[in-house]
């Protein structure tokens, strides 16, 4: 068991308030990390993959085989989340955070080193394979520890969808990074890039994790888990534990994430294939596009998730949901003129939807689950619907267009996953501004208990 160290309640107010900000930062730099990580992936995928690892394939058929190894990553996310989850229940969210940062971070170091298929024939798809796996496990146990160690150190329950917005931020912010980094070795290496200059993204990807763990390593055990430890209240098998107890909660957070999850890969990674293919825009205007759409989310994740504290989580969500099922016939509509400037705007505002939900995401799972089970029961949950909506998404998305020739096929999938995700979260509790920190809270149904707003 891991010590506990300095304890919260014995901190001044100016100390709590500095801890709760290193916390956050903490969190969103590892969840910055994470995005920048896996979803390097994304962009390089469809640029180089396809070329590298599967030369002898249609164009199309390729592109399908290297976004097969991409949703090998999902796969592995709910393994990770259940032996992250396990150990961030039972030793805490920080040692189990580092641990996650430096797997991840390692793996994704790895894949800059994958020799193509003109090198070692298949063996360079299998071995990209093995170590998405690997990567897919470390960000499997990531998001939840990035959320708790910020919630858990809130000293108010009126700000938790703002706080937990932050680690949510990393997500884009990550997708920025690789955007332009992608951007930049694309231009410096030109016909390079295929050769090498992808490599280098990854490989750059060591510095980042060496500023994480160093600031991973300067803030202090959360004090939900800390009083978890002094109560002697650790579960001894959180994972069995959780799966009986909140079932429910697990399987529909899961549901919820429907239209967060699919469409959100769609708009970062089908675009390329659409854009490349239907609108003949170049890669680099691409992903100019996509980099200014995440500098957007700079803003509206914060905002969804302060407007969730004053509106209610889950009702921040819905809006959220109900808007996506409705923007992909527009998003289509908007890329079929084959004007830039209209395609351009189209894929820089793709991003707002996901962010009405991405915003208030974080608290609204994690709120669901008690504290001594929190960190496996959001996990999984979280986790779960990268298996049926972010990993396959891409590959259902090219599968549609190639059997229609049409985009509008794609956002009647979206439609789809918005439908999921309404109906789930109009099944889950909402916790908005009422105290988790205790076991009690969740042996009655929310609705029981007064909504109270803290200043």
């Amino acid at each position: 068991m891991a010590a506990v160290g300095v304890r919260a309640q014995s901190l001044s107010d100016a100390e709590h308030s500095a801890q709760l900000r290193r916390a956050v930062v903490a969190g969103t730099v590892g969840t910055v990390i994470e995005a920048y990580d896996f979803l390097l992936y994304v962009l390089v995928a469809p640029l180089v993959f396809a070329k590298l690892y599967f030369p002898g394939s249609d164009p199309l058929v390729g592109t399908l085989q290297a976004f097969g190894i991409y949703a090998v990553g999902f796969i592995s996310r709910p393994v990770g989340a259940a032996l992250f989850g396990h150990y961030g229940d039972r030793i805490g969210r920080k040692v189990t955070l580092i641990s996650t940062l430096l797997l991840t971070g390692l793996s994704t170091f790895a894949v800059g080193f994958v020799p193509g298929y003109d090198t070692i024939g298949i063996w360079g798809a299998i071995i990209l394979t093995v170590v998405r796996f690997i990567q897919g496990m470390g960000i499997g146990g990531e998001w939840s520890g990035a959320t708790l160690i910020a919630m858990e150190w809130a000293k108010t329950n009126a700000h938790r969808g703002f706080i937990t917005s932050w680690p949510q931020w990393g997500g884009p912010a990550g997708l920025f990074l690789a955007n332009i980094i992608v951007l930049i070795f694309s231009a410096i290496s030109g016909d390079q890039f295929l050769a090498w200059g992808w490599r280098v993204p990854f490989w750059l990807s060591i510095i980042m994790v060496a500023i994480g763990l160093w600031i991973r390593l300067g803030i202090l055990e959360t004090p939900v888990f800390q009083q978890i430890l002094e109560k002697e209240k650790v579960s001894r098998a959180p994972v069995i534990e959780v799966l009986r107890r909140h079932p429910k909660e697990i399987i529909l957070t899961a549901l919820c994430r429907n239209a967060e999850q699919g469409p959100f890969y769609i708009y970062a990674a089908f675009i390329f294939t659409y854009g490349t293919t239907v609108l003949h825009s170049s890669r680099n205007f691409l992903l100019t596009a996509l980099m200014i759409a995440t500098g957007l989310s700079v803003i509206t994740i914060p905002l969804a998730g302060y407007l969730s504290d004053r509106i209610g989580h889950k009702r921040m969500y819905l809006i959220g949901a109900v808007t996506m099922g409705l923007f992909g016939f527009a998003y289509f509509t908007l890329l079929n003129t084959m004007i830039p400037a209209v395609i351009f705007f189209a894929i820089v505002i793709s991003f707002i939807p996901h962010d009405l939900m991405y915003g208030p995401q974080a608290a609204l799972i994690a709120e669901c689950f008690s504290p001594r089970l929190r960190y496996s029961g959001s996990a999984l949950g979280f986790h779960l619907s990268s298996v049926i909506a972010g990993g396959p998404a891409p590959i259902i998305a090219t599968a549609l267009f190639a059997a229609t020739g049409s985009g509008y096929s794609v956002a009647i999938y979206i439609l789809f996953s918005a439908v999921v995700s309404v109906v789930a979260t109009a099944f889950l509790p909402d916790y908005t501004n009422r105290d988790i920190s205790e076991e009690h809270v969740y042996e009655r149904a929310p609705a029981e208990r007064p909504l109270r707003v803290e200043a």
